[in-house]
């Protein structure tokens, strides 16, 4: 049996929507499969097990969706700096680093396979960025928009 549900929570209501949730686990568990197409990632990482994210219509990434959040070493970095449109672009051509967003919480760094935080954080010093706070990123909103480079 298959199921497919286009933005099946958008307009519910909390109680609803958890009801939805609640039905598409219960298909799923009963070993049907469920196809989603949704714009909401919040509610994406909190129902689905596994993703496919497309940008344009192409396929990007394929995968359990922690394997996703997880992918590409996105680091989460605070600059205490404001952050325009010229700190992104710097950042984005540092060496190790494949691609930046801009966030409410600050840099969403992409680090290319050879990349690290330390390298990151070195490079960063080096331009005299000042380095606030490094860490992973874990939210399926965040890993989607490094994964399609910030595009809308």
């Amino acid at each position: 049996d298959l199921l497919i549900l286009d933005e099946p929570t958008n307009g519910l209501d909390p109680p609803q929507i958890r009801e939805m949730r609640e039905v598409m686990i219960r298909y799923a568990a009963a070993g049907r499969t469920v196809i989603v197409s949704s714009h909401l990632l919040a509610e994406v990482e909190q129902s689905c097990t596994h993703l496919v994210v497309m940008d344009r219509g192409r396929l990007v990434q394929a995968g359990p969706v922690a394997e996703i959040i997880g992918s590409g070493d996105t680091l989460l970095v605070g600059t205490g700096l404001p952050v325009d449109e010229p700190l992104v672009d710097k950042v984005a051509a540092l060496p190790g680093v494949a691609s930046v967003v801009h966030t409410d919480d600050g840099l969403l760094v992409r680090l290319d396979p050879g990349g690290t935080a330390p390298g990151l954080v070195a490079e960063l010093v080096r331009l005299e960025i000042p380095v606030a706070s490094v860490g992973p990123h874990r939210r399926l909103e965040d890993a989607f928009l490094t994964l399609i480079g910030g595009s809308a």
